[in-house]
């Protein structure tokens, strides 16, 4: 999200069932990049896509996204598994789980301006 003030350094994703995923971000009040990575459980393209965020250790969620043709258009679902309600109370404490609502609004405003 731009509010998040992050800017991506490096991505790499090998989308493919067992394939690994590493995105790695700064933030100008953090010393060092941040690096979000797992890999894929599940790709069906178009359809799902499964995985993990192992960067949460041990309490990392594990997300599905699905989508969905609606009437001309795509309906996006995304859904994270904490594997706790410890973990889960952790990451909404964090700030972590703030900021999907903007991600969306902002894939929305893009897809507009490209006419999709």
């Amino acid at each position: 999200p731009k509010t998040f003030g992050v800017t991506m350094v490096s991505c790499e994703a090998d989308v493919r069932v067992g394939g690994k995923y590493r995105f790695v971000f700064t933030h100008p009040s953090s010393p060092s990049p941040m690096a979000f990575f797992g890999r894929y459980l599940e790709v069906v393209p178009n359809v799902r896509l499964v995985w993990t965020n192992e960067e949460g250790g041990e309490n990392g969620q594990i997300t599905t996204v699905t989508f969905q043709e609606e009437g001309g258009k795509t309906l996006l679902v995304m859904h994270d598994l904490y594997p706790s309600k410890e973990a889960l109370d952790e990451a909404i404490a964090s700030g972590s789980t703030s900021g999907t609502c903007e991600t969306f609004e902002q894939l929305d405003e893009l897809l507009v301006a490209l006419g999709v």
